[in-house]
């Protein structure tokens, strides 16, 4: 089989042996690189970039919403942080506005951040020291 990009190929072996873990990881910045250029079409005045990009950061939030597990108390609250980060986004398409853009930036960040911590601490737990994201 001939590949004709080897970056494409890569990326899609990349998801298709990620954990789940790590598929999060990625949902995570791949919001966080939608939201980037949201606020980048804004200030270029492109609308329909704008909005793109929005569409696809909300999309990426609806896939983390409902893959949660919201029997337990932390999966609950996470869901009430995400339709809260969906609204906003709504809203900051709505408005043009980069603060609501920067609000949901500085939760995704927080999450992916706290996210791999929690992959490194299980790596650790499972493959010692040498456990790292």
């Amino acid at each position: 089989m001939s590949l004709n990009n080897p970056y494409k190929a890569y990326q899609q072996n990349s998801v298709g042996t990620a954990s789940p873990g790590e598929l999060t990881l990625m949902l995570y910045n791949g919001c966080l690189k939608f939201l980037k250029q949201a606020k980048t079409a804004i200030q270029d005045n492109k609308t329909e970039d704008k909005n793109t990009n929005l569409i696809k950061a909300q999309k990426i939030i609806q896939e983390l919403m409902v893959t949660l597990n919201t029997e337990v108390a932390v999966g609950e609250q996470m869901l009430q942080m995400y339709d809260y980060m969906n609204r906003r986004l709504v809203e900051a398409n709505i408005k043009s506005d980069i603060s609501i853009i920067e609000e949901v930036e500085g939760l995704t960040i927080e999450f992916r951040d706290t996210w791999k911590q929690v992959i490194q601490m299980n790596r650790k737990a499972n493959y010692g020291a040498g456990g790292q994201a």
